[in-house]
C-alpha cells in the first residue's frame, strides 16, 4: 500500500524535479531540435520535452504510467501541434512496421524492463533511414569503482525509480538490435550524482 502511494503519488513529482536539471534541459534542446514531421517519443513522462520540438507535426506521446502522465496535462495543451496520448508499452508499440521517420527516448530506455525487446520494436516500426534520437545515463566506461556501485545499487533503483537500471551498456545494445551510429557522444552531465552522472547521445538509424 505504501509503495503503491509513493509510485502513484511521490516518485511523479520526484522525476518532474529531477528531470529539469538545467544541464539535461540542454541536451534535450540539442538532441531534438533536429528532429520533424510525426514523431513517436517513448516515455513521455510529463512533458519535459515538448519546448524544444519546433518542426514537429504530430507527436505521438508514448506514457504508459497514466500518474506520470497527468502531469503533463498544461505542457500538452499548450503544445503548437498535435500530441496524442499512447499508453502502451515499449516491448509491444501499437504501430504499423516501417511506418515512422523518427522515435524519440530520453532517459527512458534505462527502466524499459525488456530493452532487447523494446528495441526490436523500434526497428521493427522505423522506416528504412529512419532514426532513434536518444540521450540516456549508462553504464560508466571509466571508473570501476562507479561501475560496481552502479551494478550493486541497481536493485534498489529499480524499486525507488519505477524500474530505472543504472548499468545498462546502451551503446551495446543499439548496436546489438542492428541499428547504426550515426551520432554517439558521451558525456557527464552536470548537477547529477556520478553513479547516475555519464550519459550517451546517440542517433541510431535502421538500415
Amino acid at each position: 500500500m505504501i509503495y503503491k502511494f509513493y509510485r502513484q503519488r511521490i516518485f511523479p513529482h520526484l522525476l518532474n524535479q529531477v528531470m529539469q536539471t538545467a544541464s539535461l534541459m540542454d541536451k534535450r534542446r540539442e538532441l531534438l531540435l533536429p528532429v520533424a514531421g510525426e514523431v513517436l517519443e517513448i516515455g513521455f513522462g510529463t512533458g519535459l520535452n515538448l519546448p524544444f520540438y519546433q518542426q514537429v507535426d504530430t507527436l505521438y506521446a508514448l506514457e504508459p504510467n497514466p500518474d506520470i502522465y497527468r502531469l503533463a496535462a498544461q505542457r500538452v495543451h499548450e503544445a503548437p501541434f498535435e500530441v496524442q496520448h499512447i499508453q502502451a508499452s515499449a516491448e509491444k508499440l501499437p504501430f504499423a512496421s516501417a511506418s515512422l521517420d523518427h522515435i524519440v527516448s530520453t532517459w527512458t530506455l534505462c527502466s524499459i524492463a525488456s530493452l532487447e525487446q523494446a528495441l526490436a520494436e523500434i526497428c521493427r516500426v522505423l522506416k528504412p533511414g529512419g532514426a532513434l534520437h536518444l540521450v540516456e545515463h549508462v553504464l560508466h566506461s571509466d571508473s570501476r569503482k562507479i561501475q560496481y556501485l552502479q551494478q550493486a545499487l541497481t536493485p534498489v533503483q529499480k524499486r525507488i525509480a519505477d524500474g530505472c537500471h543504472l548499468n545498462r551498456n546502451i551503446e551495446r545494445a543499439l548496436k546489438g538490435a542492428g541499428l547504426e551510429l550515426a551520432e554517439c557522444r558521451y558525456f557527464d552531465a552536470e548537477g547529477i550524482p556520478k553513479i547516475a552522472q555519464r550519459m550517451l547521445l546517440a542517433r541510431a538509424v535502421r538500415p
